[in-house]
C-alpha cells in the first residue's frame, strides 16, 4: 500500500468517525440545520409571494379549515377556531428535521417583529414526544409558543414535506402554503402578513 492510499484511508476514516459521532449524539440535525441556515440567507428558498399557492388575489383563495384542536406547552387546550379573524402563521415542524431547525431563528425574529400586529403563530410540532419540542424551544430561547395537535389534522394541512408553512388571512382564506424551509425574516414577508389583516 503506497503513502497516498494510506493517507486517503485515514482521511475517509476520520470523516466516517465524525459523521457517525454526529448521528450517534444527535448533533447531525443541528449541524445540517446550521449549514441550511446559510442556504436560507441566499434567498433561494424564500416563499413566492407574487403568486402564492397559484392564487393571484384574495377572492380566489380557498377558505381555511379552522377545525384543528391544539395543546400548547402548558398543556392548555386551544381550538384554531379561537383565532378566526386574525392572521395565522402556522409552521408544521419537528425537532429531528434539519430544515425545520434551520428556519427557526428567522421565524423567531419574524415573531418578535410582528407579535403586536394581531398575528398568531402556531408552531405545530409533529414530534412523537411533544416534550422534545418543548425542551428544544426552551433550550434555543425562542419566544413563540409550541403546539401539538390534539386531534386529527385537517386534510388541508396534511403535507408530506417538513417543514410546511401555512398562512391564513384575517378574512379566513388560505393565503400561502410553502413546503420546505423558507426565510420568513424579510421585510417583504412582514408586509405580506400585515396586508392580510
Amino acid at each position: 500500500m503506497n503513502k497516498k492510499t494510506k493517507k486517503n484511508i485515514i482521511e475517509y476514516g476520520i470523516i466516517g468517525v465524525v459523521i457517525l459521532t454526529l448521528f450517534a449524539t444527535g448533533l447531525h440535525t443541528e449541524v445540517i440545520g446550521f449549514l441550511q441556515r446559510g442556504i436560507l440567507k441566499t434567498g433561494l428558498m424564500d416563499p413566492d409571494l407574487k403568486d402564492t399557492n397559484g392564487f393571484t388575489n384574495k377572492k380566489n383563495n380557498p377558505p381555511a379549515d379552522y377545525s384543528l384542536s391544539l395543546v400548547n406547552s402548558k398543556d392548555e387546550k386551544i381550538n384554531m377556531e379561537d383565532f378566526r379573524g386574525k392572521v395565522i402563521f402556522m409552521n408544521v415542524w419537528a425537532t429531528w428535521c434539519p430544515p425545520c431547525v434551520a428556519e427557526m431563528p428567522g421565524i423567531n425574529n419574524l415573531y418578535n417583529d410582528v407579535k403586536n400586529e394581531d398575528i398568531v403563530f402556531i408552531m405545530l410540532s409533529v414530534d412523537q414526544d411533544f416534550q422534545k419540542a418543548i425542551d428544544f424551544n426552551e433550550k434555543k430561547g425562542f419566544d413563540f409558543e409550541v403546539f401539538r395537535a390534539s386531534g386529527p389534522m385537517p386534510p388541508q394541512y396534511n403535507s408530506q414535506s417538513l417543514p410546511t408553512t401555512f398562512v391564513i388571512g384575517a378574512d379566513g382564506t388560505l393565503a400561502l402554503t410553502h413546503m420546505g424551509m423558507g426565510d420568513y425574516d424579510t421585510e417583504e414577508f412582514k408586509e405580506f402578513l400585515k396586508a392580510l389583516k
